[in-house]
């Protein structure tokens, strides 16, 4: 197989002068300069050389090929300005293949100036005159630039007699009102002739042997179906054969996109015909490799432009300063990448993301930023990635090269150190991306699905040849079909501006078949687009459709429609057109990025939130390292303010930008930022409030397809009816609700029930110290200090609430309780629970904390009384729950156990839960542990974020 060329340091003009002689070259260079004037003879629709027929003339040098030869091709942008034709110049002196063939396209824009010329004339509008003299102008000005002397001399003079004979071109086809297509190919080739022109002198400058071929006097091809042309391969070999035998240069210039017919009738390749004529040419030659040079770094794994829309930044254009604006433009810098703001195209040195400011009617895309550049494709490969859409080749570029295995190299002239992507037959197991048995998404838009159903279509022989025969009627175009294997429906996909067509000549073909029912319907599906997964491995690798697929599910996107060739080289669907980005980045993400990527967002960043956001920090490189999950933290917000990220908050300095660079706090506007983020797939929410408003918007963000986690006890022991309808829903849906540390902090209470119910076994009861403030209290309630002195040491210490009634009242111990008994089944309120509330009555209207813990020694007496009751019965006093599933009920009540019980045993703020269940009636299965504390509960929480990752894909 051919080897992808290093290309070596550019040498400036002077160092490539010596390495020709000008002596050696001179001959050449009058050579190729006398014969410039003749190309263009008065016969204006014949080139004046390919009128001489091959036989005529006695072939004298032999045309070399194979690897002596290198192909390069220079697209619009590459030849946009006199600097950049001379940066082609030094790419083209710093190859050091032996022979060489540079390929070029107009002057960015010049083709559809020409285009328009002949469009201004054939419509009688004589401004084509004024349109005439601006191309005129153009290239006299470029010429003046790049060139000097009698090189810029001889240049004028040939711009001058063609644009002579252009006005009279022109001038016939204003006077008839019409244009042949032989005519508008004359007019519009002449770009790439004049930019071919400049590009050879400023080759020939540096002193190297230099031709510059029009290959209307080479290329000859015949027309083919959908206004196409095939090349005449044995034709243009005898006559490249004939032009070398009279120029064997060592670098030729040529023209991209112009050709002739048999006849020596100037015609065009069509659109990205440039790089068709390379791929010819190459081919010709039996060359090393064909290069083609653009303004990208290679091929994407994904379109990286492929973003957001207008509507989504809302009125008026872009969100200024956004985080993603920001990165996109930086990533567009970073691969030399322009981007048309209302048709004009902006060069890379203008992009500056800092002062990208709001412009009415933007609709400017995001990029997929995480797109990789492939380093190898093969020849199958980007044959259906250009099929699909992306920006790769078109497809009949690959065929030339294709038959010869001739590697194609896709490089940026704007960035010369980037390797760029080699398209060749197998590629080199030596590079990452090869692992990898996706190598590429592509979308295709505004798309409709059409519906072909009935149950008279099974086994009736030609009813898809007639489907398909009222399709080419009326010359539509079929993307993909999809057809069910019982024969009973067909269904496929063609342009949207194009179904109405369709639609109408399907119901006329088979009006009598919907009039018998024998047909049951011609449906027609607007808004669709076609995602398409490509990669040459996915044959032989068992599982990407389930991946895919899994990815697409889990992203909350319907698949409508489904095709997969038996050949595997991609797998098609077809989806909303609104759901297109979104499952592009889901599928990428999957295949390309870490096997899950999740965007958090925080709400809550005081001790338990702010602990977690220091808990991922610390913990996240690792976890993207050894277990492939990647946490993305683009939001978090307080009561007062806000800091949203597109692509994720820097967490080494989440609380300097929280005070730096926030906004004023909008729940609202929080949930929209996350919800309509596209960079990342998969998005969770993280409640760290005990907000009962909070809560109460947790269905609707799962609702959105947001997952939600939360240490929130509100939601779980509120209004039964509101959390049935959200467990319901969490059910149904692929979104996912966890909420572990709503009981015990990061110990495995709720993980350890739901195991034991999801295994068959019963809960027969659940009884417990829940609240780490009451289990300190009671822990350190020993007789050597008095009941108002611990909680007042409880209080300092942090443990309890700021007003320590808040933990004495029990009602948190009974929120876990109704928790943990609807979790077991039972449909209980909160008022169901009696709770013994350990807040004296006369100190319950405090107006105070500070009056509650002035007035609380009064009660000590109390205390210790029931303390030495306790102990002189050899127990100890607990505040428990218990919820007794037998008899459908629950309490909360403060209980004395022996000493010798596991509750007796406990130390700190530690929590004990006992399961007595059908399998555990003897002994209990006890989870003790600390229950309470900052770290502990943020743990919890890491813990849920971790099993959401697991649940999405991550590795366990």
């Amino acid at each position: 197989m051919r080897g992808l060329a290093v290309a070596s340091p550019l040498p400036p003009a002077a160092a490539a002068a010596r390495r020709w002689t000008r002596a050696s070259s001179s001959a050449r260079i009058g050579q190729s300069q006398g014969s410039l004037h003749k190309h263009h003879s008065t016969n204006l629709l014949r080139p004046a050389a390919a009128a001489i027929s091959v036989e005529q003339d006695e072939v004298n040098t032999y045309l070399p090929k194979g690897d002596m030869w290198s192909v390069h091709k220079f697209g619009g942008t590459c030849m946009g300005t006199p600097q950049r034709i001379q940066s082609v110049a030094d790419i083209v002196l710093g190859d050091s293949s032996e022979r060489k063939l540079v390929i070029v396209s107009a002057m960015s824009k010049v083709t559809d100036m020409m285009y328009n010329l002949v469009h201004k004339a054939q419509s009688r509008d004589d401004s084509y005159m004024i349109a005439l003299e601006e191309v005129f102008e153009k290239h006299m000005a470029a010429a003046k630039d790049l060139l000097d002397g009698e090189d810029l001399a001889r240049f004028l003079s040939q711009l001058h007699s063609d644009v002579s004979n252009l006005r009279a071109m022109l001038s016939a086809i204003y006077i008839a009102g019409h244009a042949t297509e032989s005519f508008s190919d004359f007019v519009v080739g002449h770009g790439e002739l004049w930019s071919a022109q400049m590009l050879s002198y400023a080759i020939k400058k540096s002193g190297a042997p230099c031709s510059w071929m029009d290959t209307r006097e080479v290329l000859v091809v015949k027309p083919s179906g959908s206004n196409q042309v095939d090349p005449d391969y044995l034709e243009s070999e005898k006559r490249l054969q004939k032009w070398f035998s009279r120029q064997p240069a060592e670098i030729i210039v040529a023209t991209g996109f112009i050709a002739s017919t048999a006849e020596n009738i100037p015609t065009t390749l069509k659109r990205d015909g440039s790089d068709f004529s390379a791929a010819i040419i190459g081919s010709l030659v039996m060359a090393r490799q064909v290069t083609i040079w653009t303004d990208v770094d290679g091929v994407f794994s994904a379109d990286p432009r492929k973003g957001v829309r207008e509507e989504e930044f809302g009125a008026g254009g872009v969100r200024v300063g956004s985080p993603l604006v920001k990165k996109a433009m930086r990533f567009w810098q970073k691969h030399s990448l322009t981007h048309d703001f209302h048709g004009s195209t902006l060069p890379p040195t203008s992009l500056n993301p800092d002062k990208w400011v709001q412009r009415e009617g933007y609709g400017g895309p995001i990029p997929v930023s995480e797109a990789v550049i492939l380093s190898t494709l093969s020849y199958q490969e980007a044959w259906e990635m250009s099929y699909f859409g992306a920006n790769v080749l078109h497809p009949r570029t690959i065929i030339p090269v294709m038959k010869d295995n001739i590697p194609i190299v896709i490089r940026n002239m704007f960035n010369i150190s980037a390797p760029g992507t080699m398209i060749c037959r197998q590629p080199a197991n030596d590079n990452g991306d090869l692992n990898a048995c996706v190598k590429s998404f592509a979308t295709i838009d505004n798309l409709a699905l059409v519906n072909v159903e009935g149950t008279g279509m099974a086994g009736v022989p030609g009813t898809s040849s007639a489907i398909f025969s009222a399709v080419k009627d009326v010359g539509a175009n079929v993307i993909m079909i999809s057809q069910a294997s019982s024969e009973h429906s067909i269904c496929f996909a063609v342009p949207e501006k194009e179904v109405a067509a369709v639609s109408a000549a399907l119901h006329v073909k088979f009006r009598e078949a919907l009039a018998a029912g024998r047909l049951s319907k011609v449906e027609v599906i607007k808004g669709c687009s076609i995602l398409a997964a490509v990669g040459l491995r996915m044959a032989s690798t068992p599982g990407v459709s389930a991946m895919l697929f899994d990815a697409l599910a889990k992203a909350n996107i319907n698949v409508r429609a489904i095709a997969q060739g038996c050949s595997e080289y991609n797998i098609t669907v077809v989806l909303k057109q609104e759901d297109c980005v979104r499952a592009l980045r889901a599928a990428h993400s999957r295949f390309f990025l870490s096997t899950t990527t999740l965007a958090v967002g925080i709400i809550g960043p005081g001790l338990i939130g702010g602990t977690l956001l220091n808990q991922l920090k610390d913990q996240a490189a690792v976890l993207k390292e050894n277990m492939n999950i990647d946490l993305r933290v683009i939001g978090i917000t307080g009561s007062s303010t806000m800091l949203l990220s597109d692509t994720g908050i820097d967490l080494t300095q989440w609380k300097e930008l929280l005070q730096k660079e926030a906004e004023p706090a909008d729940l609202a506007n929080f949930v929209r930022h996350m919800s309509d983020n596209h960079v990342f797939p998969n998005k969770v929410l993280v409640d760290c409030t005990a907000d009962t408003s909070i809560a109460s918007h947790y269905y609707d963000w799962l609702k959105k397809g947001i997952h939600v986690i939360t240490p929130n006890k509100k939601a779980n022991s509120g209004p039964l009816d509101r959390y049935l309808k959200l467990r319901t829903l969490q059910r149904a849906s692929y979104t996912h609700y966890f909420y572990e540390a709503t009981v015990g902090a990061g110990l495995p209470i709720i993980s350890t029930l739901r195991g034991l119910l999801e295994t068959g076994d019963k809960i027969l009861r659940i009884e417990g110290i829940f609240s780490g403030t009451l289990s300190y209290i009671f822990n350190n309630f020993e007789g050597t200090r008095t009941f108002s002195d611990v909680v007042a040491e409880a209080k300092e210490a942090g443990y309890t609430e700021p007003d320590p009634r808040d933990d004495l009242s029990g009602t948190d111990v009974a929120r876990k309780v109704i928790i943990l008994a609807r979790e077991s089944g039972l449909r209980l309120e909160l008022s169901d629970i009696p709770v013994k509330s350990l807040v004296p009555e006369a100190l319950a209207s405090c107006s105070s904390a500070d009056e509650f813990m002035q007035k609380l020694p009064s009660f000590d007496q109390d205390w210790a009384k029931q303390r030495s009751e306790a102990e002189a019965a050899g127990e100890v006093l607990r505040y428990v729950g218990v919820v007794d599933a037998v008899n459908q009920k629950g309490q909360v009540e403060l209980r004395r156990y022996k000493r010798d019980h596991p509750f007796a045993q406990l130390s700190g703020s530690d929590n004990i839960i006992a399961f007595t269940t059908s399998r555990y009636k003897e002994q209990p299965l006890i989870v003790r542990g600390p229950g309470a504390g900052a770290e502990v509960t943020a743990g919890g929480v890491f813990c849920d974020i971790l099993r959401l990752a697991s649940s999405l894909g991550a590795p366990s």
